[in-house]
């Protein structure tokens, strides 16, 4: 008798386990069909001759956050090493969950009134940037970032 509810506790629990996994699995499968819209954003910025640092400063103290309150989420962010590119070069990445997506997030974060302060103190003089690159991606195939 004793044998025999080993065996049924046995049976029940691979059960719930196998179907756990099942269950999991397709999780997994939803969540990346629903990330197979997602690109991604290449974003150079070309400073002023020696003024990379200052910008790295301003995304380091205030862009970072607008862009979490905006939606727009940072993969990474990188600065040159090599001249003539390491004074004058800020780069980052950006996820968007479409092109749609991005486009509205980046209309808020532009109409944000502590964004529009930032560009209006950076008139002249201040100015930090000369030009902004942007490029969007999507993964390849083969890419292990989706």
């Amino acid at each position: 008798m004793a044998l025999n509810k080993l065996r049924v506790l046995g049976i029940a629990l691979v059960s719930f386990a196998a179907g756990s996994l099942f269950t999991a699995r397709l999780a997994h499968m939803n969540q990346v069909q629903a990330d197979s819209n997602r690109v991604f954003e290449l974003r150079v910025y070309h400073t002023v001759p020696g003024k990379a640092t200052a910008l790295q400063s301003e995304f380091r103290e205030k862009v970072s956050k607008w862009f979490a309150k905006h939606d727009l989420q940072a993969v990474g962010y990188w600065a040159p090493t090599d001249a003539p590119v390491a004074d004058n070069t800020f780069i980052y990445i950006l996820a968007h969950p479409s092109r749609d997506e991005a486009k509205k997030h980046w209309a808020a974060f532009q109409a944000d009134p502590d964004f529009q302060a930032m560009i209006k103190s950076q008139q002249g003089d201040a100015k930090l940037v000369e030009k902004v690159d942007s490029t969007y991606m999507d993964p390849v195939d083969f890419s292990p970032m989706k």
